[in-house]
């Protein structure tokens, strides 16, 4: 930005966050009941899932009806998660940001990069959401210590889940309103939420998924969104701090144009940022999605294949079956074609996917097998340093991330070469990330590339590099014919 030249200043909507005692609490529910109202009211609403996650931010794109962002503070800094909250709110009414875990959570004692420091990074306020399950006045204690805890923290009002009946309501308002001084403004009976939303291993059980969203719509609209003080909510995100913040230009990129990416979308692999699709097609290429399930291969022309996370695992056998896509898939990597694979991608290039005694053979680009076990094999934040050549990135880069795998490798048979030295995390193998093999990158670690800038770049470069070869071969082929 030329310093002589007038800021580029945003100002922040109406906005909240909507946290919670701790995991399970009710966030999600309350946060897709409340943008499901506000639109019903007209209004335009963005939302956000605070920490890295792909589940949340589905339902709640979901209930908005447009893409939901994240927001972390440790993957993008404080001013990193500002500036992703500003380009995303030009336009609209209303923000919700649904936090992760309990309001004070974060990487240490400390909260550090919790959605309490979110919520104070945006001056945004917080309503919290009790489970209050076999208690009464307690919820005073527990609200009262959220409140002394760090002032700076705007609590505005709770709302409370898992509430049996009008007495146990009557009770627990009369002692948060006369304790800590601030509105209930919403109860929720006991309803189970796995009715509503059902879970499974990672969390909850994706859109993609369910089996009937416009039930579901129905559902939150008659048991949740009445039981919500909408136009109370609505006044405490309206009273958030005017402020018009300096937004950053947006950063120079690579030319992508010309370029053909293609990436996995289906019902067993959706984790995808949005913000790495978009860069990808801010450089100028073209994306193409592709189905694991029922493509016959992958479509020519193709210059990369983008592979996310998801859940191959529940998807096995269906994957298994498609055979020529599988084939098809091992030997355009064979011939060199780069593919970046995270996570549930790393699963689909190994040999094998093995869940007990079951074994479903996945595409064999890498020499190894992955065996899903009871428990989470690594979970939480991930530190990479690149120290060895590869196609994507250069030597020396640091990348943040997070994993969230129930899977690990097994039955290598011969050594695998990485490219990443781990300084967090539990990594792929040898407690090392990014397994590499010919133009191939497969590692357990997600990277979002507002985090990590030279993501995009690395994932065009490696691209171009394959349209060079391609371009090169059909010159070398034409040369024959002639001369032939």
């Amino acid at each position: 930005m030329n310093p002589e030249s007038p800021l580029d200043v945003r100002s922040a909507p109406p906005r909240l966050v909507v946290g919670g005692l701790g995991g399970d609490s009710g966030k999600t529910l309350v946060s897709l009941a409340l943008v499901q109202a506000a639109r019903q009211k007209g209004l335009e609403v963005q939302a956000f899932k605070k920490g890295p996650d792909y589940i949340d931010p589905a339902w709640l794109g979901w209930a908005s009806g447009r893409p939901a962002r994240n927001l972390d503070t440790y993957l993008m800094g404080v001013e990193g998660a500002r500036q992703a909250f500003l380009h995303a709110t030009p336009g609209v009414d209303l923000a919700v940001v649904e936090g992760n875990r309990g309001l004070y959570d974060g990487v240490d004692a400390l909260g550090t990069h919790s959605s309490a420091e979110l919520a104070k990074a945006l001056e945004a306020p917080v309503v919290l959401v009790v489970n209050a399950t076999k208690t009464t006045r307690t919820v005073a204690a527990l609200v009262l210590g959220c409140q002394t805890l760090d002032p700076a923290v705007s609590i505005a009002g709770v709302v409370l889940n898992q509430v049996n009946g009008v007495r146990h309501e009557r009770v627990i308002r009369g002692a948060i309103e006369s304790v800590c001084r601030i509105p209930v403004l919403g109860v929720l009976p006991r309803i189970p939420a796995v009715t509503l939303l059902p879970g499974r291993h990672m969390g909850l059980v994706p859109p993609a998924e369910h089996g009937d969203l416009a039930a579901l719509a129905g559902r939150l609209a008659d048991l949740v969104g009445p039981r919500l003080d909408v136009a109370a909510i609505l006044d405490v995100a309206r009273r958030a701090p005017a402020r018009a913040w300096p937004v950053a230009p947006a950063a120079g990129g690579p030319d992508g144009r010309g370029l053909r990416i293609g990436y996995l979308r289906d019902s067993a692999f959706t984790f995808y940022y949005p913000e790495n699709l978009e860069g990808l097609e801010a450089a100028g290429a073209e994306l193409v999605p592709i189905s694991s399930l029922t493509a016959d291969g992958l479509p020519s022309g193709l210059h990369a294949l983008y592979i996310g996370g998801g859940f191959p695992e529940t998807h096995a056998a269906a994957i298994a079956a498609n055979r020529t896509f599988l084939d098809d898939l091992r030997r355009q990597a064979e011939a060199g074609m780069p593919v970046y694979a995270e996570c549930g991608g790393l699963m689909l290039l190994a040999r094998s996917l093995r869940q007990g005694e079951a074994v479903s053979p996945m595409a064999g680009v890498l020499p190894c097998d992955v065996e899903f076990c009871a428990t989470p094999q690594g979970h939480g934040y991930t530190e990479m340093v690149v120290d060895t050549p590869n196609p994507f990135f250069p030597t020396g880069t640091r990348m943040r991330g997070h994993e969230f795998h129930y899977s690990r490798l097994v039955r290598t048979g011969e050594r695998l070469e990485t490219a990443c030295a781990l300084r967090r995390g539990v990594g792929s193998i040898y407690a090392r990330d990014g397994v590499v093999v010919r133009n191939v990158w497969a590692t357990y670690a997600h990277v979002h590339a507002t985090s990590t800038p030279e993501w995009v770049p690395g994932l065009v470069r490696a691209a171009r590099a394959q349209a060079e070869r391609m371009d090169r071969g059909a010159a070398a082929d034409r040369a024959a014919s002639v001369n032939g």
